[in-house]
């Protein structure tokens, strides 16, 4: 048994799942554009190395607290069906089928939330799901904080490693398909690093470690 690991946003799909949920967010009036900047400030502090995984997805999920989780569940499901569904790069569809016929363990490892990941991964048919889980109280209401550990950035390793341990499979051994820079522990972690549709700054590393690049299309482009 072998692992292959899948990072969700400009990887299997064409698009950032989370910018759009932004978008939309505004737009329907559950988030002020003010937070929305802020967010957007917080990610580029992230990039620019000011800020820790950690804090940033600290401010990212900080804004739910005391919301309803059946509330954004409902609403992550028409987001789903309305802007994500359609957006699959035609090449991770492939890649997924094939690792399946090949017997690999199927496993997403995401920045994304559990409401939208697990709808990717089921329909997707993913062994397991990787992500940040926003923490729930008892009155089904977000706390504000991550279940788990954070999963961004280098917090993905520690979640890859446990998987592969939960499994008995040396993560050594394994794949890991990403198209982001900040996900360069994970690669540098597994046998077999994938550069999908990357980034500048990873497509830069990719040359210099000879590691696979490889386009899997736009489905966005592909629809229009």
């Amino acid at each position: 048994m072998r692992i292959a690991f899948f990072d969700l946003d400009k990887t299997i799909l064409s698009v950032n799942s989370g910018s759009l949920w932004v978008r939309r967010e505004v737009a329907l009036g559950y988030l002020s554009k003010r937070k929305a900047f802020r967010a957007m400030a917080w990610l580029a502090r992230y990039h620019f190395g000011f800020a820790s995984a950690e804090a940033m997805v600290a401010q990212a999920v900080a804004h739910v607290a005391g919301t309803s989780s059946a509330e954004l569940r409902e609403r992550t499901e028409r987001f789903f069906e309305e802007e994500v569904r359609n957006t699959y790069r035609p090449g991770a569809r492939e890649a997924i089928e094939r690792h399946r016929r090949e017997g690999w363990k199927l496993v997403m490892l995401t920045s994304s939330s559990h409401y939208l990941s697990e709808l990717v991964a089921a329909e997707l048919r993913f062994d397991s799901v990787l992500c940040n889980r926003l923490e729930v109280d008892e009155g089904g209401r977000h706390t504000g904080k991550v279940v788990g550990g954070v999963c961004f950035g280098p917090g993905k390793l520690p979640h890859a490693q446990g998987e592969a341990e939960r499994l008995g499979v040396p993560l050594r051994d394994s794949t890991f398909y990403t198209d982001s820079y900040s996900d360069l522990p994970v690669l540098e972690a597994v046998a077999q690093p994938v550069a999908v549709n990357p980034d500048p700054r990873l497509r830069r590393h990719a040359h210099r470690r000879g590691w696979q690049i490889v386009d899997w299309g736009d489905a966005t482009a592909r629809a229009a």
